[in-house]
């Protein structure tokens, strides 16, 4: 343990599970006092119950980060319970099995896609920004993903689109806040090993469709996306304001991959 966020306070979205989850946990082993807000109560609880154990500085509210006044809420709650909030983790997001193409995606699918992976940033942001800069100011972490990057057959028309919305809207704040204090950084994971994405690869020939294109031959574990929003939460990155932070293992970047 090396305190890198000693003395701060960072509230997570979408904690109660995956990235969230692990970056609740080593952010709390950094020192931070954590807010973990989740739409899953339960989980959301159980996380609380096993980051307790080890003595880390965490507490849960819950929270529709879709809805105005739950965001308003949680930043609330943050700063009632430590007295100011240093990090913005805007996590949580959504990916439904019904998100496919763009001709055969329902509207209300599409809707809810935006409204839970997008519109949910920029209400955190909304409200999340003046906290920030309440406390002197600090570091901003919005979700996006690699596919706001690249195209895919394989499409997530709602889901593509929200992120690409996510990484615009990083960019435009990163630079609007930069002389305030605030850095504001979009973190672009590529396929995580998550429960939802094991149910999509059970089929092996949408495995193999997709691990062609993965330079090392394997998904990324939650952990590894978690100690990528940590250097971006600490002073570590005091520097690194308004980018595409891909956490991809290469496959961005690639165009033929070894066999």
């Amino acid at each position: 343990m090396s305190n890198r966020l000693a003395g701060k306070t960072a509230l997570i979205t979408g904690a109660a599970g995956g990235i969230g989850r692990e970056a609740a946990k080593q952010f709390c082993a950094e020192g931070a006092r954590v807010v973990a807000v989740d739409f899953n109560e339960k989980a959301g609880q159980a996380l609380v119950d096993e980051v307790g154990k080890t003595g880390g500085s965490i507490a849960f509210t819950r929270a529709d980060v879709s809805r105005a006044a739950d965001v308003q809420a949680m930043i609330a709650f943050a700063e009632k319970q430590y007295g100011a909030l240093h990090v913005l983790f805007n996590n949580a997001g959504i990916f439904p099995d019904d998100d496919g193409s763009v001709v055969d995606t329902d509207e209300a699918v599409f809707d809810h896609v935006i409204n839970v992976n997008l519109k949910s940033v920029f209400l955190g942001c909304k409200y999340g920004i003046p906290a920030l800069l309440r406390a002197g100011g600090g570091s901003l972490i919005n979700t996006a993903s690699f596919v706001a990057v690249l195209g895919a057959a394989t499409s997530q028309s709602a889901y593509t689109a929200s992120k690409g919305g996510v990484l615009a809207l990083t960019r435009e704040i990163a630079v609007e806040f930069a002389r305030r204090g605030i850095r504001a950084n979009a973190l672009c994971p590529g396929p995580v090993n998550t429960p939802l994405l094991q149910n999509l690869l059970a089929d092996p020939k949408a495995r193999a469709r997709r691990f062609v294109h993965l330079p090392m031959g394997r998904l990324a574990e939650a952990k590894e996306i978690a100690a990528a929003a940590l250097f971006l939460a600490s002073d570590e990155s005091s520097y690194v304001n308004g980018t595409t932070f891909l956490v991809d293992g290469g496959t961005a970047g690639a165009y033929v991959t070894a066999e």
